[in-house]
């Protein structure tokens, strides 16, 4: 009696097993809209072009509009791998560079700008 019940478990997990194992086919079907691609392609266009996304900039200088002239200018004839701007906040205008996508590449430009602008430091601006 323990030897047939043993042997209709074993039997039963066998073919259980067996059954579970077994690959079921069938077909998937997405339905999506057909703005969502050309939306997607907007989206990388403006995470590249820093639109959006978590971005870092670094600043040269915050001061007066003269002298803020002056630094962009230097700062344009030894580092023109890197964009350059200036931006008003009250009262400063300030020297901002780069649009840089993490802290990572912010950090290994601000070594090489840091040895002509000692002052530069790296930061990532609040959304407006």
């Amino acid at each position: 009696m323990f030897r047939k019940n043993k042997i209709i478990l074993t039997t039963a997990l066998i073919i259980g097993a067996v059954a579970a194992t077994t690959a079921q086919e069938g077909q998937v079907r997405i339905n999506q809209n057909e703005t969502i691609p050309a939306l997607l392609e907007k989206k990388t266009e403006m995470v590249q072009d820093g639109i959006i996304g978590e971005r870092y900039r670094i600043q040269l200088f915050s001061g007066d509009n003269n002298q803020a002239s002056k630094v962009i200018k230097e700062y344009r004839t030894l580092f023109p791998e890197w964009s350059s701007t200036i931006v008003f906040e009250t009262p400063n205008y300030k020297v901002w560079i780069g649009n840089f996508r993490n802290s990572l590449e912010a950090d290994r430009a601000l070594l090489q700008i840091k040895k002509s602008f000692p002052a530069a430091f790296r930061f990532r601006p609040e959304k407006r």
